[in-house]
């Protein structure tokens, strides 16, 4: 089966044989794939009158567990956005009801931001339509091939993950 990538390939391989183009097989495929999944997480959050930096804020306080809450600094880690937006992110959230800001009983000047009820469920149903967005796309491999790439993918990606600062 060809695809996009290939022909693309092709075609530099035809006009510029002098050059190395065998990077493109993988990575110009992740770039494409990246395309498509963002698509999907759109869909998928759409559906549930969410925005994708939305998903990523109520997510990462539904992922913190019960109680559903995170400071500002841990949101930040998280999500990997300046303070300033993050204070921009929290007011609009409050503001549809879906966090509420507390007092932080460790620290008198520091806020928690918590999942209200509505946040928690919101993201718990677009969490399940990505999840099938995504089994979509991956349809065609097996379990094994889902692991192999996965592992592969890890290599890639664990260095950049792991960079200190």
């Amino acid at each position: 089966m060809e695809d996009e990538v290939d022909r693309l390939v092709a075609a530099w391989r035809r006009e510029r044989p002098d050059l190395d183009v065998e990077p493109l097989e993988v990575l110009s495929r992740v770039s494409r794939l990246a395309r498509h999944l963002d698509r999907a997480r759109r869909l998928a959050f759409s559906e549930h009158s969410l925005e994708p930096w939305e998903f990523d804020v109520l997510t990462a306080l539904r992922r913190a567990g019960s109680p559903y809450q995170l400071s500002p600094g841990q949101l930040l880690t998280q999500t990997l956005v300046t303070s300033g937006t993050m204070t921009n992110r929290i007011d609009r959230l409050t503001k549809k009801g879906l966090v509420e800001r507390l007092p932080d009983p460790s620290d008198r000047r520091g806020v928690l931001v918590r999942l209200t009820d509505e946040g928690r469920d919101r993201a718990d149903q677009a969490l399940a339509g990505l999840l099938d967005q995504e089994r979509a796309i991956l349809a065609e491999l097996s379990k094994a091939q889902l692991g192999e790439l996965a592992s592969l993918l890890r290599q890639l990606t664990a260095p950049f993950d792991n960079i200190p600062g």
